[in-house]
Protein backbone atom coordinates (compact mmCIF):
# COMPACT_ATOMS: atom_id res chain seq x y z
CA UNK A 1 0.00 0.00 0.00
CA UNK A 2 3.02 2.43 0.58
CA UNK A 3 4.84 1.84 -2.35
CA UNK A 4 1.07 2.41 -3.92
CA UNK A 5 0.65 5.89 -2.48
CA UNK A 6 4.46 6.81 -3.53
CA UNK A 7 4.03 5.70 -7.13
CA UNK A 8 0.71 7.56 -7.32
CA UNK A 9 2.34 11.11 -5.44
CA UNK A 10 5.27 11.23 -7.88
CA UNK A 11 3.64 12.29 -11.03
CA UNK A 12 2.00 14.64 -9.29
CA UNK A 13 4.87 15.97 -8.13
CA UNK A 14 6.60 15.92 -11.22
CA UNK A 15 3.42 18.01 -12.74
CA UNK A 16 3.67 20.78 -9.63
CA UNK A 17 7.54 20.98 -10.51
CA UNK A 18 6.96 21.47 -14.24
CA UNK A 19 4.00 24.46 -13.43
CA UNK A 20 6.47 25.65 -11.52
CA UNK A 21 9.20 26.22 -14.13
CA UNK A 22 7.00 27.06 -16.60
CA UNK A 23 5.68 29.82 -14.34
CA UNK A 24 8.65 31.18 -13.87
CA UNK A 25 9.47 31.44 -17.71
CA UNK A 26 6.56 33.24 -18.07
CA UNK A 27 7.76 36.05 -15.56
CA UNK A 28 11.01 36.13 -17.15
CA UNK A 29 9.61 36.40 -20.52
CA UNK A 30 7.20 39.50 -19.43
CA UNK A 31 10.19 41.25 -17.65
CA UNK A 32 12.50 40.51 -20.85
CA UNK A 33 9.38 41.98 -22.63
CA UNK A 34 8.84 45.17 -20.72
CA UNK A 35 12.67 46.15 -19.87
CA UNK A 36 15.56 47.19 -22.09
CA UNK A 37 17.11 44.10 -23.87
CA UNK A 38 20.73 45.50 -22.29
CA UNK A 39 21.39 47.14 -19.24
CA UNK A 40 23.91 49.03 -21.45
CA UNK A 41 20.82 50.87 -23.42
CA UNK A 42 18.98 52.48 -20.05
CA UNK A 43 19.20 56.41 -20.65
CA UNK A 44 22.04 58.35 -19.03
CA UNK A 45 21.13 59.70 -15.93
CA UNK A 46 22.31 63.29 -16.82
CA UNK A 47 20.47 62.85 -20.95
CA UNK A 48 17.03 60.73 -21.03
CA UNK A 49 17.55 60.63 -25.06
CA UNK A 50 21.12 58.76 -24.60
CA UNK A 51 20.01 55.67 -25.35
CA UNK A 52 22.12 51.93 -26.55
CA UNK A 53 25.20 51.21 -25.75
CA UNK A 54 28.22 53.85 -26.08
CA UNK A 55 28.97 53.76 -29.56
CA UNK A 56 31.61 52.64 -31.56
CA UNK A 57 32.66 52.97 -35.63
CA UNK A 58 31.91 49.60 -35.95
CA UNK A 59 28.36 49.82 -34.37
CA UNK A 60 27.81 53.00 -37.11
CA UNK A 61 29.18 51.32 -39.60
CA UNK A 62 26.53 48.25 -39.64
CA UNK A 63 22.93 48.58 -41.08
CA UNK A 64 21.06 47.96 -37.73
CA UNK A 65 21.23 49.15 -34.59
CA UNK A 66 20.64 48.05 -31.07
CA UNK A 67 17.15 48.31 -30.95
CA UNK A 68 14.58 46.14 -32.88
CA UNK A 69 12.07 47.22 -35.31
CA UNK A 70 8.83 47.30 -37.11
CA UNK A 71 6.61 49.77 -39.45
CA UNK A 72 3.04 50.50 -40.43
CA UNK A 73 1.91 52.19 -43.57
CA UNK A 74 0.50 55.41 -43.78
CA UNK A 75 -2.60 56.24 -46.09
CA UNK A 76 -2.88 59.10 -48.46
CA UNK A 77 -4.19 62.25 -46.72
CA UNK A 78 -3.22 64.60 -44.12
CA UNK A 79 -0.93 67.11 -46.32
CA UNK A 80 0.55 64.31 -47.79
CA UNK A 81 0.30 61.32 -50.29
CA UNK A 82 0.68 58.64 -47.55
CA UNK A 83 3.77 56.59 -47.15
CA UNK A 84 5.65 54.30 -44.32
CA UNK A 85 6.18 54.72 -40.40
CA UNK A 86 8.90 52.97 -38.86
CA UNK A 87 9.88 52.79 -35.20
CA UNK A 88 11.21 50.85 -32.67
CA UNK A 89 8.94 48.64 -30.52
CA UNK A 90 10.52 49.19 -27.19
CA UNK A 91 7.93 51.45 -25.20
CA UNK A 92 10.46 50.89 -21.86
CA UNK A 93 12.47 53.96 -22.47
CA UNK A 94 10.05 56.91 -23.01
CA UNK A 95 9.22 58.82 -26.54
CA UNK A 96 11.59 59.20 -29.36
CA UNK A 97 12.94 61.99 -31.62
CA UNK A 98 11.38 61.54 -35.10
CA UNK A 99 12.75 62.28 -38.72
CA UNK A 100 10.45 62.83 -42.08
CA UNK A 101 12.43 61.62 -45.37
CA UNK A 102 11.07 63.28 -48.85
CA UNK A 103 12.59 62.38 -51.89
CA UNK A 104 13.17 64.07 -54.95
CA UNK A 105 11.92 65.25 -57.80
CA UNK A 106 9.52 62.18 -59.88
CA UNK A 107 10.81 59.83 -57.16
CA UNK A 108 8.99 57.68 -54.71
CA UNK A 109 10.12 57.09 -51.40
CA UNK A 110 9.23 53.23 -51.67
CA UNK A 111 11.92 53.00 -54.58
CA UNK A 112 14.68 55.24 -53.20
CA UNK A 113 14.83 55.95 -49.36
CA UNK A 114 12.93 53.00 -47.80
CA UNK A 115 15.71 51.78 -46.85
CA UNK A 116 16.72 53.89 -44.18
CA UNK A 117 14.10 53.49 -42.53
CA UNK A 118 14.63 50.74 -40.75
CA UNK A 119 18.21 51.28 -40.34
CA UNK A 120 17.32 54.97 -38.54
CA UNK A 121 14.36 53.17 -36.74
CA UNK A 122 17.01 50.91 -35.49
CA UNK A 123 18.99 53.73 -34.15
CA UNK A 124 16.46 55.13 -32.01
CA UNK A 125 14.11 57.36 -33.97
CA UNK A 126 10.35 57.05 -35.35
CA UNK A 127 10.59 57.76 -39.09
CA UNK A 128 7.94 58.81 -41.46
CA UNK A 129 8.79 58.25 -45.43
CA UNK A 130 7.03 60.55 -47.18
CA UNK A 131 5.23 60.16 -50.89
CA UNK A 132 4.18 63.47 -52.12
CA UNK A 133 1.22 64.75 -53.68
CA UNK A 134 3.09 64.89 -56.94
CA UNK A 135 5.91 63.10 -57.95
CA UNK A 136 6.57 66.83 -59.88
CA UNK A 137 6.06 68.62 -57.09
CA UNK A 138 8.97 71.52 -56.22
CA UNK A 139 10.74 72.07 -52.97
CA UNK A 140 8.48 74.44 -51.23
CA UNK A 141 5.38 71.77 -51.55
CA UNK A 142 8.12 68.74 -50.62
CA UNK A 143 8.81 71.12 -47.96
CA UNK A 144 5.28 72.04 -47.43
CA UNK A 145 3.96 67.99 -46.94
CA UNK A 146 7.60 67.03 -45.14
CA UNK A 147 6.13 69.32 -42.03
CA UNK A 148 2.50 68.13 -42.57
CA UNK A 149 3.66 64.64 -41.93
CA UNK A 150 5.78 65.41 -38.90
CA UNK A 151 2.47 67.25 -37.53
CA UNK A 152 0.49 63.78 -38.53
CA UNK A 153 3.23 61.48 -36.96
CA UNK A 154 2.94 63.59 -33.86
CA UNK A 155 -0.71 63.70 -33.33
CA UNK A 156 -2.76 61.35 -35.23
CA UNK A 157 -0.23 58.52 -36.57
CA UNK A 158 -0.91 55.21 -34.91
CA UNK A 159 2.63 55.82 -32.95
CA UNK A 160 1.81 59.20 -31.74
CA UNK A 161 2.50 58.42 -28.52
CA UNK A 162 5.85 57.09 -29.15
CA UNK A 163 7.36 60.41 -30.65
CA UNK A 164 8.70 63.09 -28.39
CA UNK A 165 6.78 66.66 -30.37
CA UNK A 166 9.92 68.41 -29.93
CA UNK A 167 12.49 66.55 -30.95
CA UNK A 168 11.73 66.52 -34.50
CA UNK A 169 13.89 66.34 -37.62
CA UNK A 170 14.08 66.57 -41.86
CA UNK A 171 15.97 64.78 -44.38
CA UNK A 172 15.48 65.28 -48.07
CA UNK A 173 17.22 64.34 -51.85
CA UNK A 174 17.43 66.54 -54.47
CA UNK A 175 14.10 68.53 -54.81
CA UNK A 176 13.74 67.35 -51.59
CA UNK A 177 16.53 68.40 -49.81
CA UNK A 178 15.43 71.82 -51.43
CA UNK A 179 12.07 70.92 -49.41
CA UNK A 180 14.31 70.40 -46.57
CA UNK A 181 15.35 74.08 -46.51
CA UNK A 182 12.21 75.30 -47.12
CA UNK A 183 11.48 73.16 -43.75
CA UNK A 184 13.93 74.38 -41.55
CA UNK A 185 12.90 78.29 -42.70
CA UNK A 186 9.08 77.73 -41.98
CA UNK A 187 9.84 75.80 -39.06
CA UNK A 188 12.65 76.60 -36.94
CA UNK A 189 12.48 74.64 -33.98
CA UNK A 190 13.52 71.45 -35.81
CA UNK A 191 16.08 69.70 -33.81
CA UNK A 192 18.07 68.52 -36.73
CA UNK A 193 18.09 69.00 -40.79
CA UNK A 194 19.95 66.78 -43.86
CA UNK A 195 20.16 67.77 -47.02
CA UNK A 196 21.20 65.29 -49.51
CA UNK A 197 22.55 66.91 -52.83
CA UNK A 198 20.06 69.74 -52.65
CA UNK A 199 18.36 71.57 -55.41
CA UNK A 200 16.66 74.56 -53.77
CA UNK A 201 15.44 76.93 -56.45
CA UNK A 202 13.30 78.67 -54.33
CA UNK A 203 15.74 79.77 -51.10
CA UNK A 204 19.01 79.77 -49.47
CA UNK A 205 20.22 78.88 -45.93
CA UNK A 206 20.69 82.23 -45.74
CA UNK A 207 17.83 82.43 -42.46
CA UNK A 208 18.49 78.69 -41.84
CA UNK A 209 18.81 78.47 -37.40
CA UNK A 210 18.60 74.61 -37.33
CA UNK A 211 21.61 72.55 -37.28
CA UNK A 212 22.21 71.40 -40.70
CA UNK A 213 24.13 68.94 -42.68
CA UNK A 214 24.60 69.40 -46.19
CA UNK A 215 26.06 66.25 -48.05
CA UNK A 216 26.98 66.26 -51.79
CA UNK A 217 28.74 64.22 -54.84
CA UNK A 218 31.76 64.47 -56.25
CA UNK A 219 30.89 63.20 -59.58
CA UNK A 220 26.84 64.79 -59.14
CA UNK A 221 26.04 65.98 -62.70
CA UNK A 222 22.49 67.05 -62.06
CA UNK A 223 23.05 68.91 -58.42
CA UNK A 224 26.64 69.89 -59.38
CA UNK A 225 29.52 70.10 -56.06
CA UNK A 226 29.70 73.70 -57.87
CA UNK A 227 25.90 74.43 -57.27
CA UNK A 228 25.90 72.94 -53.47
CA UNK A 229 28.55 74.53 -52.40
CA UNK A 230 27.09 78.18 -53.39
CA UNK A 231 24.21 76.68 -51.42
CA UNK A 232 26.12 76.25 -48.12
CA UNK A 233 27.83 79.53 -48.69
CA UNK A 234 24.69 81.35 -47.74
CA UNK A 235 24.33 79.50 -44.05
CA UNK A 236 24.84 81.89 -41.71
CA UNK A 237 28.50 81.60 -39.76
CA UNK A 238 26.42 81.30 -36.24
CA UNK A 239 24.37 78.51 -37.47
CA UNK A 240 25.66 74.67 -36.40
CA UNK A 241 26.14 72.86 -39.69
CA UNK A 242 28.16 70.97 -41.67
CA UNK A 243 29.65 70.37 -44.97
CA UNK A 244 30.01 66.68 -46.34
CA UNK A 245 30.85 65.64 -49.87
CA UNK A 246 30.90 61.63 -51.29
CA UNK A 247 33.86 60.34 -53.14
CA UNK A 248 33.08 59.55 -56.38
CA UNK A 249 29.26 59.77 -55.46
CA UNK A 250 26.85 60.59 -58.33
CA UNK A 251 23.04 62.15 -57.93
CA UNK A 252 21.52 59.18 -57.21
CA UNK A 253 24.40 57.35 -55.11
CA UNK A 254 21.52 58.00 -51.88
CA UNK A 255 19.01 56.14 -53.06
CA UNK A 256 21.24 52.92 -52.58
CA UNK A 257 21.86 51.20 -48.92
CA UNK A 258 25.14 52.58 -48.03
CA UNK A 259 26.76 53.39 -44.63
CA UNK A 260 28.78 56.05 -45.94
CA UNK A 261 26.30 58.87 -45.74
CA UNK A 262 25.18 57.04 -42.72
CA UNK A 263 28.27 57.33 -41.18
CA UNK A 264 27.86 60.98 -40.56
CA UNK A 265 24.22 61.05 -40.85
CA UNK A 266 23.46 58.95 -38.25
CA UNK A 267 25.95 60.99 -35.74
CA UNK A 268 24.29 64.07 -36.93
CA UNK A 269 21.13 63.20 -35.72
CA UNK A 270 21.65 61.49 -32.77
CA UNK A 271 23.99 64.74 -31.98
CA UNK A 272 21.28 67.30 -31.82
CA UNK A 273 17.78 65.44 -31.88
CA UNK A 274 19.12 63.13 -28.71
CA UNK A 275 21.60 65.12 -27.55
CA UNK A 276 24.00 62.35 -27.19
CA UNK A 277 27.33 63.76 -26.99
CA UNK A 278 28.84 60.59 -27.38
CA UNK A 279 28.19 60.76 -31.34
CA UNK A 280 30.42 63.60 -31.67
CA UNK A 281 33.25 62.05 -31.60
CA UNK A 282 32.47 60.58 -35.61
CA UNK A 283 31.93 64.77 -36.68
CA UNK A 284 35.18 66.32 -34.77
CA UNK A 285 37.48 66.98 -35.38
CA UNK A 286 37.70 65.13 -38.68
CA UNK A 287 36.02 61.79 -39.58
CA UNK A 288 37.15 58.36 -38.24
CA UNK A 289 37.33 56.49 -41.70
CA UNK A 290 37.65 59.79 -44.16
CA UNK A 291 38.96 57.47 -47.03
CA UNK A 292 35.23 57.76 -48.60
CA UNK A 293 34.93 61.98 -48.28
CA UNK A 294 36.21 64.32 -50.38
CA UNK A 295 35.77 67.50 -48.78
CA UNK A 296 34.64 67.55 -45.46
CA UNK A 297 34.36 71.10 -43.61
CA UNK A 298 32.61 70.72 -40.52
CA UNK A 299 31.93 73.72 -37.70
CA UNK A 300 33.75 71.73 -34.32
CA UNK A 301 32.63 71.80 -31.82
CA UNK A 302 29.53 70.77 -31.98
CA UNK A 303 27.53 71.40 -28.80
CA UNK A 304 23.75 69.56 -28.43
CA UNK A 305 21.28 70.78 -27.32
CA UNK A 306 20.79 68.14 -24.30
CA UNK A 307 24.57 68.76 -22.58
CA UNK A 308 25.84 68.99 -19.51
CA UNK A 309 28.81 69.60 -19.16
CA UNK A 310 29.90 73.64 -19.59
CA UNK A 311 32.64 74.22 -21.87
CA UNK A 312 35.87 75.58 -20.69
CA UNK A 313 36.33 78.63 -19.19
CA UNK A 314 38.86 81.21 -20.88
CA UNK A 315 36.88 81.46 -24.59
CA UNK A 316 37.45 84.71 -26.53
CA UNK A 317 35.38 86.05 -29.40
CA UNK A 318 31.70 87.24 -30.31
CA UNK A 319 28.83 85.86 -28.23
CA UNK A 320 26.72 84.78 -31.03
CA UNK A 321 22.38 84.85 -30.31
CA UNK A 322 21.93 82.16 -32.45
CA UNK A 323 18.52 82.64 -33.24
CA UNK A 324 19.15 86.46 -34.42
CA UNK A 325 22.17 85.06 -36.35
CA UNK A 326 23.87 88.61 -34.73
CA UNK A 327 26.36 89.57 -31.81
CA UNK A 328 26.04 90.88 -28.49
CA UNK A 329 27.79 94.22 -28.60
CA UNK A 330 28.24 96.34 -25.20
CA UNK A 331 28.32 100.06 -25.00
CA UNK A 332 29.29 102.47 -22.64
CA UNK A 333 28.99 101.38 -18.90
CA UNK A 334 25.95 101.03 -17.28
CA UNK A 335 24.03 101.12 -20.81
CA UNK A 336 21.71 98.08 -21.63
CA UNK A 337 23.70 95.30 -24.57
CA UNK A 338 22.14 94.77 -27.62
CA UNK A 339 22.42 92.84 -30.50
CA UNK A 340 23.91 94.12 -33.90
CA UNK A 341 25.36 92.94 -36.91
CA UNK A 342 28.64 91.32 -36.08
CA UNK A 343 31.80 92.89 -37.07
CA UNK A 344 34.70 91.98 -35.30
CA UNK A 345 35.09 95.21 -32.84
CA UNK A 346 36.35 94.79 -29.81
CA UNK A 347 33.20 95.56 -28.14
CA UNK A 348 31.93 92.36 -29.26
CA UNK A 349 35.04 90.32 -28.01
CA UNK A 350 33.95 88.46 -24.76
CA UNK A 351 35.75 86.52 -22.15
CA UNK A 352 34.34 83.77 -19.98
CA UNK A 353 37.08 84.21 -17.48
CA UNK A 354 37.60 81.46 -14.91
CA UNK A 355 35.52 83.24 -12.25
CA UNK A 356 32.55 83.27 -14.50
CA UNK A 357 32.84 86.46 -15.46
CA UNK A 358 32.23 87.63 -18.78
CA UNK A 359 34.29 90.55 -19.67
CA UNK A 360 34.79 93.08 -22.77
CA UNK A 361 37.61 95.71 -23.16
CA UNK A 362 36.00 98.92 -24.74
CA UNK A 363 38.00 102.11 -24.32
CA UNK A 364 40.54 100.71 -22.62
CA UNK A 365 38.47 99.88 -19.62
CA UNK A 366 37.77 95.98 -18.75
CA UNK A 367 33.84 95.65 -18.46
CA UNK A 368 31.47 93.02 -16.91
CA UNK A 369 28.35 91.80 -17.99
CA UNK A 370 25.89 92.59 -15.19
CA UNK A 371 22.25 92.13 -14.07
CA UNK A 372 21.31 95.36 -13.43
CA UNK A 373 20.71 96.38 -10.01
CA UNK A 374 21.86 92.57 -8.96
CA UNK A 375 18.01 92.09 -10.22
CA UNK A 376 16.76 88.55 -9.94
CA UNK A 377 13.34 88.96 -11.77
CA UNK A 378 12.50 88.45 -15.67
CA UNK A 379 13.36 91.31 -17.60
CA UNK A 380 15.95 92.63 -15.36
CA UNK A 381 18.02 94.53 -18.16
CA UNK A 382 21.77 93.62 -18.93
CA UNK A 383 24.40 96.01 -18.57
CA UNK A 384 27.99 96.49 -18.62
CA UNK A 385 29.51 97.31 -15.26
CA UNK A 386 33.21 97.97 -13.70
CA UNK A 387 34.07 94.08 -12.37
CA UNK A 388 33.63 93.81 -9.23
CA UNK A 389 33.09 89.93 -8.28
CA UNK A 390 29.91 90.01 -7.25
CA UNK A 391 27.13 87.22 -8.10
CA UNK A 392 25.00 89.28 -10.29
CA UNK A 393 28.26 89.50 -12.69
CA UNK A 394 28.50 85.94 -12.95
CA UNK A 395 27.23 83.84 -15.72
CA UNK A 396 27.84 79.98 -16.46
CA UNK A 397 28.19 79.45 -20.57
CA UNK A 398 26.20 75.81 -20.55
CA UNK A 399 26.75 73.29 -22.93
CA UNK A 400 22.82 73.29 -24.09
CA UNK A 401 23.56 76.79 -25.49
CA UNK A 402 22.55 78.74 -22.57
CA UNK A 403 24.48 81.53 -20.64
CA UNK A 404 22.31 81.77 -17.10
CA UNK A 405 23.02 84.14 -14.57
CA UNK A 406 24.97 82.42 -11.50
CA UNK A 407 22.73 84.46 -8.76
CA UNK A 408 19.40 84.65 -10.60
CA UNK A 409 19.27 81.46 -12.63
CA UNK A 410 17.95 83.10 -15.20
CA UNK A 411 18.89 82.60 -19.29
CA UNK A 412 20.42 85.71 -21.10
CA UNK A 413 17.32 86.48 -23.85
CA UNK A 414 17.22 88.58 -26.70
CA UNK A 415 14.09 90.91 -25.86
CA UNK A 416 10.59 89.74 -27.54
CA UNK A 417 12.47 87.03 -29.47
CA UNK A 418 13.40 89.79 -31.77
CA UNK A 419 15.90 89.71 -34.42
CA UNK A 420 16.98 93.41 -35.50
CA UNK A 421 19.85 95.21 -34.63
CA UNK A 422 19.87 97.20 -31.49
CA UNK A 423 17.38 94.65 -29.83
CA UNK A 424 18.02 94.91 -26.33
CA UNK A 425 19.49 91.80 -24.17
CA UNK A 426 17.68 90.93 -20.65
CA UNK A 427 16.85 87.91 -17.80
CA UNK A 428 14.52 85.73 -18.45
CA UNK A 429 12.64 82.53 -17.49
CA UNK A 430 14.87 80.02 -19.27
CA UNK A 431 12.51 78.44 -21.67
CA UNK A 432 14.72 76.41 -24.70
CA UNK A 433 13.43 79.01 -27.27
CA UNK A 434 16.01 80.02 -29.67
CA UNK A 435 16.31 83.81 -28.49
CA UNK A 436 18.13 82.08 -25.61
CA UNK A 437 20.69 80.50 -27.60
CA UNK A 438 24.28 81.49 -27.79
CA UNK A 439 27.46 80.61 -29.13
CA UNK A 440 30.80 82.38 -27.36
CA UNK A 441 33.59 81.97 -30.39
Amino acid sequence: MRRHRTSARAPGWRRLVRLAVAALAAVVALIAATQPAMGAQLPSADNPYQRGPDPTIGMIESSRGPFATASASVSPGNGFNGGMIYYPTNTSLGTWGALAIVPGYTALFANEEAWMGPWLASFGFVVIGVETNSRTDYDTARGTQLLAALDYLTTKSPVHDRVDPNRLSVLGHSMGGGGVVYATEHRPSLKAAVALAPFSPSQNLSTDTVPTMVIGGQNDTVVTPSYVDSLYATMPATTPSDFVQIAGADHVYYTHPNNVEMKVLIPWLKTFVDNDTRYTQFLCPTLPDPGAISAYRPKCPYVPGGGTTPPPTGNTGPLHAVGAGRCMNAGASGSQVQIQDCNGATSQAWTHADANQLTVVDGGSTMCLDASGQGTSPGTKVVTWRCNGQANQQWQVNANGTVTGVQSGLCLDVSGAATGNGTPVQLWTCNGQSNQQWRLG
